[in-house]
């Protein structure tokens, strides 16, 4: 008998907010998404191992991590 596990990551996009970049100074559209990444067995998600919130420039190109606090209270639209 074998299994067949592995992780598998998940990226969901929020939206984007209007926001000077830390990185290059222009103010720029920042995407803001959300990396879910889960233990899977047979393919399928089970467990949740790690939550991770980014903000991404539009300009640059440059990402920052964000708290969960701190992403969720941006106004997203």
């Amino acid at each position: 008998m074998f299994f067949i596990f592995g992780l598998r990551t998940k990226v969901t996009r929020w939206g984007v907010v209007t926001a000077v970049c830390r990185h290059c100074g222009n103010q720029a559209a920042q995407v803001i998404s959300c990396r879910s990444t889960k233990f899977t067995l047979f393919f399928v998600p089970l467990i949740p191992i790690r939550r991770k919130y980014v903000q991404q420039c539009s300009f640059c190109g440059a990402e920052y991590a964000l708290d969960a606090d701190e992403a969720r209270r941006l106004p997203v639209g």
